[in-house]
């Protein structure tokens, strides 16, 4: 996983807003500067995933190996998950409720067709953390699904992808309200 830095410019900008809207204005005095900043966690319930478990932990795997202020953890017995994962006979999809939020049906139908379980599995889990499908597009696009074609394997967001689930959650750290409820149901 990368490693997860502090911004103090950040921190600079967050004590003078609190200030100027009547709050305290300090800093925390002992937090360093470099602190790291907690990533928001976000955990998925593969247990009905069937034959994909692998698949489906690999792809998390790739988001934690990819992003910093998100991180996807297998949920703790007797919880509850953010993401469910399933497995079903249909077309691979998912229903985001809200940004890290949601559940992914991993579709045989795809499999059965020959396209990659684990970049099914991270093209799915990209849709919980807020990325859109990106159609046509080329391999080298996770989000561009499908269009890439049965021969793409590649399980791995671009540079803009990664940047654009860095903003989304890197906001929800500073803003929690930016995690407001919606539901899309995608189809890939």
């Amino acid at each position: 996983m990368h490693s997860r830095t502090y911004v103090p410019a950040l921190a600079a900008t967050l004590t003078a807003a609190v200030g100027l809207l009547g709050g305290p204005a300090y800093a925390q005095a002992d937090a360093p500067a470099d602190q790291p900043l907690a990533a928001r966690v976000v955990t998925y319930d593969a247990g009905a995933s069937a034959e994909f478990r692998a698949a489906v932990d690999r792809g998390a795997a790739i988001w934690n190996e990819s992003v910093d202020n998100v991180e996807l953890r297998p949920v703790a017995a007797g919880q509850s998950a953010d993401i469910r994962v399933l497995a079903d006979n249909g077309w691979p999809r998912a229903l985001t409720t809200s940004l890290g939020k949601g559940t992914v049906y991993i579709g045989r139908q795809a499999v059965n067709e020959g396209y990659n379980t684990v970049r099914i599995a991270a093209h799915e889990l990209g849709h919980i953390l807020g990325l859109p499908d990106r159609k046509p597009g080329p391999c080298t696009s996770l989000m561009s699904g499908s269009s890439a074609g049965v021969s793409c394997t590649n399980p791995y967001p671009d540079a803009a992808e990664k940047a654009e689930v860095e903003d989304d959650f890197g906001a929800a750290l500073v803003h929690p309200s930016a995690t407001a409820q919606r539901q899309v149901m995608t189809v890939n």
